[in-house]
């Protein structure tokens, strides 16, 4: 069994009694930790999806030891321009390890969707005519703004035709030949 949870920001693929290495948890070592986030779990033919979480599933946990990872040195060089940056960094971890994966029911929610579905069918009958209303109006100010549009583009079109008609083309000036 395995289950996906998401622990401090960032996503795990975590089976029981396993360690796992996270960013800093505030709590203290050797005390009990629970993640409600949990996106996935499979108990080996039985998928379950969250969406995005599964409610009711929990992942249980132990912090065994709060520690630093190992430093990673971040240097910047732009060539020829004497350019050069040299930083380290050590990140802040917890080891936890995995004590239970718990997967509860959902289906008390079931209830409540019913009465909601309920309360939201009643208003929907009164709002589309006010909706209707206001979906004429926006119309009719959009028509009238397209008309003068059009109108000018109408009128933009024979001058464009007419300034090309006057214009004589540009023939090129005969090549001197050179006599010899």
């Amino acid at each position: 069994m395995y289950a996906i949870v998401e622990i401090a920001g960032q996503q795990f693929k975590v089976a029981k009694d396993q360690k796992v290495y996270v960013h800093r948890l505030q709590d203290k070592e050797g005390s009990k930790v629970s993640f409600d986030n949990v996106l996935l779990v499979s108990d080996g033919e039985k998928v379950t999806l969250g969406a995005p979480a599964i409610e009711g599933a929990k992942v249980t946990a132990k912090v065994l030891e709060h520690l630093k990872g190992d430093k990673v040195i971040v240097f910047k060089k732009k060539r020829r321009k004497g350019y050069k940056k040299k930083n380290g960094h050590r990140q802040f971890l917890t080891e936890i390890q995995i004590d239970g994966i718990a997967v509860g029911g959902a289906k008390k929610k079931a209830a409540p969707k019913k009465e909601a579905a309920e309360e939201a069918a009643a208003p929907k009958k009164a709002a589309p005519k006010k909706a209707a209303a206001k979906k004429t109006a926006p119309k009719k100010a959009t028509e009238a703004k397209a008309t003068p549009k059009k109108a000018a583009a109408k009128k933009a079109a024979p001058k464009k035709e007419a300034a090309a008609k006057k214009a004589p083309a540009k023939k090129a000036a005969p090549k001197k030949e050179d006599k010899k």
